[in-house]
């Protein structure tokens, strides 16, 4: 599980216990699988190693019956433990820079083994791409509030405006260069 995920889960949990759905929906609010990258499945996974690890505690058990839950989902309560681990790895994620890994920039070092064609109709597809992303991001600031996420969530949504926006100005200055064969 990614550090990000287990800060998004424990983060989730500060205020109130709850079960694994509530959780998700949540985060699901936040937009958290698009700015995360948190795959919605993993919550189920990370909230039981959690637990494990005594970073949460289940305060509701299922009933089980056969092996088939049929009365409470299991609900999740933070730890101090957790607390102190959801502080130390917030601290470290603000001090800390990590590079953003992007399947693009990989791609990117290979690009000299695409046709000049290839690249001109990749680089024009992904800048049609980055403009309609940064246009949808634009459009809903401000609406993930309407329905519970916090007003510091539009800062994910502008930090990710911003380096969709850095792309789309390198790929706009590529093009020229391609076509002038001074790229790759």
């Amino acid at each position: 599980m990614s550090t990000s995920t287990r800060i998004l889960i424990l983060g989730t949990l500060l205020d109130e216990p709850m079960n694994g759905y509530q959780v998700r929906r949540r985060l699901e609010v936040m937009g958290a699988d698009s700015w995360a990258n948190v795959a919605f499945g993993s919550i189920y996974h990370g909230l039981a190693k959690m637990a494990e690890e005594g970073l949460l505690e289940i305060v509701t058990e299922p009933e089980s019956t056969g092996g088939r839950s049929k009365g409470a989902k299991a609900v999740y309560r933070i730890t101090e433990a957790g607390r102190t681990e959801f502080h130390r790895q917030l601290l470290v994620s603000w001090h800390e820079v990590k590079p953003i890994i992007d399947p693009f920039q990989v791609a990117l070092s290979f690009m000299d083994r695409l046709s000049k064609e290839e690249l001109l109709d990749g680089l024009h597809s992904r800048i049609q791409q980055l403009r309609t992303n940064i246009t949808m991001i634009e459009h809903i600031f401000g609406a993930k509030q309407r329905y519970g996420a916090p007003q510091h969530v539009d800062e994910n949504l502008r930090l990710t405006s911003a380096m969709y926006a850095a792309q789309l100005a390198w790929a706009e200055k590529a093009i020229p260069q391609v076509e002038a064969d001074e790229l790759p």
